[in-house]
C-alpha cells in the first residue's frame, strides 16, 4: 500500500502569517483513493476537504497539481 504525504509551511514573521497545507494520498475501505487537503494557521487544527478518485494515479496527479498552484504562491 503507498501513501504520499506533502506538506508546506509559509512563515513570515514581519506580517504575522504562519501558514501550513497538507495534502496526503491515501486508500478508501472501498478499494477507491482519496486526496485529504488540509490548510490553516499552524498549531490550529484548520480546514481539511477530501476527493475521491477512482485510481491511485488520479489522485496522486490532482495532488501534484495542488502541489504546484502552492508552491507559485509561496
Amino acid at each position: 500500500m503507498n501513501r504520499s504525504v506533502l506538506y508546506l509551511e509559509k512563515r513570515i514573521s514581519a506580517l504575522n502569517q504562519q501558514r501550513f497545507y497538507s495534502i496526503h494520498i491515501i486508500p478508501t475501505l472501498f478499494g477507491s483513493w482519496a486526496m485529504v487537503r488540509a490548510w490553516g494557521r499552524i498549531s490550529y487544527p484548520g480546514t481539511v476537504r477530501e476527493r475521491w478518485f477512482a485510481t491511485e494515479t488520479e489522485a496522486s496527479t490532482a495532488g501534484e497539481q495542488w502541489r504546484q498552484r502552492k508552491e507559485q504562491r509561496g
